[in-house]
């Protein structure tokens, strides 16, 4: 539902890697964790807020640059052991995830250059992307960054709500092509990931560097990075619409709309943009372009799985099962192809009593996940204390 209060409510967009939902409250079916863009420009200046301290924006070669000691590290423990570059993709793997190697770690508070991922042993997937294909091709290994487009990380946070997106690693060896993934459980967009420029990455990561600035305060900072990110790919729908969330907390709506225009017109069903356009015209009471915008917004959402997905898990927080169930049903007719999806519908089905059901989309749930040995196995004990119950609920009566 989109707040009543213009500026209340902004719809960033990021490329966080992580949402968590919440757990069920019935003992059979507790929920399991979902793991963790025209170019328009203006002269005018932003107003400096006094308590802003000057923060540098890194070069696209100070964020990629590979440190003296990663990079012998690299030598040592991948180059130098073998001259396939099959062995030595599974030797990266290897070196960066162990606890012997780099032992990276997940961490979604920020986005971190290579040299600082390898610093902090930590994170988000827009760092673990960049630091892997840099150290693959610096190995001899074709590597590039994939945009997975939309994943379902939608998250709120100081009334401010962010669109998170997804990026990973494909690698080409010979004929065959591969996926590396920080992580496993990111609900994935239909058609699966796209093969992107080296600058629209670099686009991404000064998008997610504006956006962690912003909502820590930053203002200008903030717009020198989305400035970094557009100059990268002038066409990348999340910084203009982001620019745009930033002209609204400095007060700027006339700059704003246009920003947030310049990203639809790039991408005309661009959630965020949509949703923030309906905002701005609330603010200045525009009520006609009001309903313009939810118009196109509503046809938006009810083309999104990942929406519906949202909506069903906040109705189903609320205890309306039966909301819930028809928004899962509706993620589900837009996209089958994703278990997470299939268990919500198991767990309402649970909750509101339907056990046949709710074994029905619990076997779906756990056909869906057998590429993913934990989700498998965790779908297959809810399945038998699913059977458990219902055996000593069949005795009870």
């Amino acid at each position: 539902m989109i707040p009543r209060t213009a500026a209340a409510l902004l719809a960033a967009s990021t490329l966080g890697c992580c949402m968590a939902v919440h757990g069920a409250t019935a003992p059979a079916l507790a929920a399991p964790g979902i793991a963790d863009p025209i170019s328009v420009t203006t002269t005018e200046p932003l107003a400096v807020p006094a308590d802003i301290v000057p923060i540098s924006v890194p070069s696209p070669q100070q964020i990629i640059v590979i440190p003296p000691e990663l990079r012998a590290q690299l030598r040592q423990n991948v180059i130098n052991k073998s001259y396939s570059r099959e062995r030595r993709m599974k030797l990266l793997v290897d070196y960066i995830f162990s606890k012997q190697g780099l032992g990276l770690e997940y961490d979604s508070s920020v986005t971190r250059t290579i040299e600082q991922t390898f610093r902090d042993r930590k994170g988000n997937c827009m760092s673990f992307t960049l630091l892997f294909v840099t150290l693959a091709r610096e190995a001899g290994v074709s590597a590039y960054v994939q945009e997975v487009g939309q994943a379902l990380s939608w998250y709120q946070e100081e009334n401010t709500l962010y669109n998170a997106g997804h990026v990973n690693v494909g690698i080409q060896l010979g004929t065959d092509q591969g996926t590396v993934d920080l992580d496993r459980n990111i609900l994935l967009a239909r058609g699966g990931p796209k093969r992107i420029s080296d600058k629209r990455a670099l686009a991404h990561f000064y998008n997610n560097r504006g956006s962690e600035l912003m909502q820590d305060g930053y203002i200008v900072a903030a717009k020198a990075h989305f400035d970094a990110a557009l100059a990268q790919d002038p066409g990348f729908a999340p910084a203009w619409n982001n620019l745009g969330v930033l002209r609204m907390r400095n007060h700027q709506p006339g700059l704003a709309e246009r920003d947030y225009l310049a990203a639809l017109q790039r991408d005309a069903s661009y959630a965020p943009a949509l949703s923030n356009m309906v905002n701005l015209y609330r603010f200045t009471g525009d009520e006609a372009k009001v309903d313009t915008y939810m118009h196109r917004l509503r046809r938006a959402q009810l083309g999104d799985p990942f929406y519906q997905f949202l909506q069903a898990d906040q109705a189903e927080k609320r205890g309306d099962y039966a909301v819930a169930a028809t928004h899962y049903r509706r993620a589900i007719r837009l996209y089958d192809k994703v278990h997470q999806f299939h268990f919500g519908l198991a767990r309402v089905y649970f909750l509101s009593g339907d056990m046949e059901r709710a074994r029905r989309e619990l076997s779906r749930a756990l056909a869906l996940s057998s590429e993913d040995a934990v989700m498998r196995n965790r779908y297959q004990a809810k399945m038998d204390s699913l059977r458990r119950w219902s055996k000593a609920s069949a005795l009870a009566h």
